[in-house]
């Protein structure tokens, strides 16, 4: 029987069987070759320890329902994993548009096989590599944040927070024009990456204070754009220090636990700076004539035409048979990885 990646209880991955059910007439039956994991929103699930993580989303009143909280020791059994590539191996009859053998992508956990309508797939572009198109998830929010925070033409921006998200903004706010870009994050694999792909200056906020390390590479001055991708409250104070005056962060994160560090003291009363909530699902947006389904074609574009690179931020990868060993390891050593990958199969 084929295998798929679960959890089995809060933090903990397991390898397990499942059936495959009968192909429906609107549906294709896929043989996956390359998977990958969204790491923030799915391993905080995936650890159920984000302070939401126990109250239902009432989506009429847009809140969390902090008066009903669900058992804490009910069972988990959660699909784990974001996107794959894989290759069609039977279609139904009513399918349009894709065939046997065609290789096509899409937003599937990681399992050996998937049984899906063919509306959720999307025929692989050609010449464009599995790596790149692991990306089109972060690259969507990143687009997402970048016209958020109106990144302009001369800009100078920091990116605080170096995981998949943050990668791709550093790419993205030099597409939009920025004209410096620093990059910050305490792991070293992280930092390197951001150099190769076009961080001006990296910076390791463990080792100097960020704000005013930020403030004298800018003629005191400080950012006029800051991003704040990896959910860390210490990296939101951070940014909220080196902006200039009335400049602005943008959080694309989710905060898991009690702020500890984020201080709305001195800067935040005295420099006036503009505080934003980016999320590119959540809509409407605030562009007229956008939504989130042009935020992931202007992605999924820039990705195609190699506009951004990603093809060795996948990292590490490994073979099908060590994803849960190495899902479990990302979640408690988040220094090993930028992106995980998981190869099922050589096509």
């Amino acid at each position: 029987m084929p295998l798929e990646l679960i959890a089995d209880r809060p933090g903990h991955a397991v390898l397990q069987e499942y059936t495959e059910p009968p192909l429906l007439p609107d549906q294709v039956r896929i043989r996956s070759l390359f998977s990958s994991v969204k790491h923030g929103t799915e391993l905080r699930g995936f650890r159920r320890d984000s302070a939401d993580a126990h109250y239902p989303w009432n989506e009429e009143l847009r809140l969390h329902d902090r008066q009903r909280q669900p058992a804490r020791d009910a069972p988990l059994r959660r699909r784990l994993g974001n996107m794959c590539l894989g290759i069609v191996t039977a279609a139904g009859d009513q399918v349009q548009g894709l065939k046997v053998g065609d290789r096509v992508f899409g937003h599937l956990p990681i399992r050996e096989t998937h049984t899906v309508p063919g509306g959720r797939v999307r025929l692989v572009p050609e010449g464009t590599s599995p790596w790149a198109l692991m990306y089109w998830d972060p690259a969507s929010f990143g687009v997402g944040g970048v016209r958020d925070g109106h990144v302009r033409l001369g800009d100078r921006v920091a990116v605080f927070g170096l995981g998949a998200i943050g990668q791709m903004v550093v790419q993205l706010a030099r597409l939009a024009g920025a004209r410096w870009v620093v990059a910050l994050d305490p792991i070293e694999r992280r930092r390197d990456a951001a150099t190769r792909h076009g961080a001006d200056v990296v910076v390791d906020p463990r080792a100097v204070d960020a704000g005013m390390e930020l403030k004298q590479h800018t003629e005191k001055l400080g950012v006029d754009v800051a991003l704040e991708t990896s959910g860390s409250s210490h990296a939101l104070h951070d940014a909220l220090r080196s902006v200039r005056y009335q400049g602005t962060i943008v959080s694309t994160a989710y905060y898991t636990e009690p702020m500890q560090g984020l201080l709305f003291a001195g800067e935040w009363h005295r420099n006036r700076p503009n505080l934003l909530s980016s999320r590119a699902c959540s809509e409407p947006l605030p562009d007229y004539g956008w939504d989130f389904a042009r935020v992931e074609e202007e992605a999924l574009a820039l990705l195609v035409e190699g506009r951004l690179q990603a093809d060795d931020l996948i990292d590490p990868i490994v073979p099908f048979a060590r994803a849960a060993e190495a899902y479990m390891e990302i979640n408690e050593h988040p220094e090993r990885s930028i992106k995980l990958g998981i190869e099922h199969e050589r096509d």
